[in-house]
Formats: C-alpha cells, structure tokens, sequence
C-alpha cells in the first residue's frame, strides 16, 4: 500500500499515455494519487485534474497557484479555486510558496498570492502542499503565522537541511520525500528522512520530474514512488511494508480522508 502524494498526472509527459502509467502504479502497490493542479489565470489545469479525478476512484485533487504563475494571480482566481473545494475530490489547496530561485514571478507578487491562498485555504479547512525554493527563511514565517490559526499542511519535495526540518515539524506541518532521496550525495536529506518521526512524513514522487535511482534523468511516474519507499525503509531500518503503511496513514490523516 502507497501513496504517491505529489503528482502532476495532466503534464504532456505523462498524459498521452496515462492508462498505462496508472497501470503500472497498480501493479508497483499504488492505492492512491495526489494529483497538483496548478492553476493559471485560463484555469483549465483546474478542469483538467477535475476531470482526472472523476474517471479515476484512487486519483485525488489539489489545487492552487504556483509561486511560478504569481504574478498573475488575482482575487478572482482564488475565488474560483476555493469554490473548487467543495468538490468531493478536492482534499487540498496547493502547490503554494514561495520560488526566489527562479523567480519566474517578483519576489513581492509570490509573497501577496502566497499569503491570499494561505488565507483561503484556512477559510476552506483545507491543508496546504508547499513549494519552497531558496526560501526556507521566508516560507517558514510566514507559514509560522498561519499554523497558529490552526492551518495544516506539507513541505512538498522537502531539500532544505535539519534545522528547517524541525521548524516545519515544530510548527505542525508534515515533510514529503520524493526521487532526490535516493541520489547518493543527498547525504543530509537522507539522515533527515532517517530521524523524521514515523507519524510526520509523506513520500511522493512530483511526476514527471525527479526520478529516483535507478530511473534518474528518465520521466518520472507513479510507480517510481515504490523505490522512494525502498530507501526511506533502508534508511530507517524498516521494511517497505511499514513505509507504505505509516505514510499512507499520514496522507489520509492530513487529508482527512
């Protein structure tokens, strides 16, 4: 049993063949995705994943604006992506953050529509998946702030080093491991991934990106969540039996489902 908590299932890489692809994260033990729809201002990743989600009974739904797309946020946007939470497949709001290493987006335009979704996600009592990048400091802040009003929610892709680790886990949020955990010189990540507490993290895979060994550099899919597995349970001594079951218990705990 897992669940591949980060997906992007509408991205061309993956959509053309996606019958196959589901398939084969069947058949590796997937019981449940988390697919991200990232939201622009034609909303039609919005309708995309939606209608993802209602042909597929173990396909899930996130939606929100990407620190990328930022500068093209506004108050109608969010509207029409909170009203997306009533959807019964609907079970977060994300991904969010901030990105101040490409900057594809102003670093004042990230922080306004990061701070807008964070306020309706609250609004909605949805969790939150988080996009951070060269932001720790920033991210962690402001994410301070709105976790005291009781917002929940994950590091998605987690890269950052141990001190941010404990700060996101002190301030309630969970840590999602995908394919750079597997890389041999992710010597840092992996002893966080070894110490992380075995009811606060998720593992993920972020297809198409960021294979894991030993599909490094090749499209990433759903089933490649399966070797993400393998190394957390190698790193925490465990089988990868316990791994599926403790990070898919996680999943359903912050997801409410």
């Amino acid at each position: 049993m897992l669940v591949d908590s980060h997906a992007h299932l509408d991205s061309p890489e993956l959509s053309d063949a996606l019958g196959e692809i589901l398939d084969d994260a069947g058949r590796a033990g997937v019981t449940h995705i988390l697919t991200i729809g990232c939201v622009t201002e034609e909303l039609d990743a919005m309708a995309r994943v939606l209608r993802l989600s209602e042909k597929y009974d173990h396909i899930f739904v996130a939606l929100g604006v990407h620190p990328h797309d930022a500068s093209g946020y506004c108050a109608d946007i969010g509207h029409e992506i909170a009203r997306a939470m009533n959807h019964p497949k609907v079970i977060g709001w994300g991904e969010i953050g901030l990105d101040h290493y490409y900057q594809n987006s102003d670093v004042e335009s990230q922080t306004l529509c990061f701070r807008s979704q964070l306020e309706l996600a609250l609004q909605a009592g949805k969790p939150v998946i988080i996009h951070s990048r060269a932001a720790a400091e920033p991210t962690c802040s402001i994410l301070e702030e709105y976790a005291q009003d009781g917002l929940e929610g994950v590091m998605h892709c987690f890269t950052y080093d141990q001190g941010i680790a404990d700060r996101c886990l002190n301030f309630g949020f969970y840590l999602s491991f995908g394919g750079i955990v597997t890389f041999p010189k992710a010597e840092e990540l992996q002893s966080i991934a070894r110490q992380t507490p075995p009811d606060r993290y998720l593992v993920e895979t972020d297809s198409p990106y960021l294979a894991p060994v030993p599909f490094r550099g090749r499209t990433n899919q759903p089933a490649y969540v399966l070797k993400v597995a393998e190394k957390l349970a190698e790193l925490r001594g465990i089988d990868v039996e316990t791994v599926g079951r403790e990070s898919s218990q996680n999943f359903e705990r912050l997801f409410g489902l």
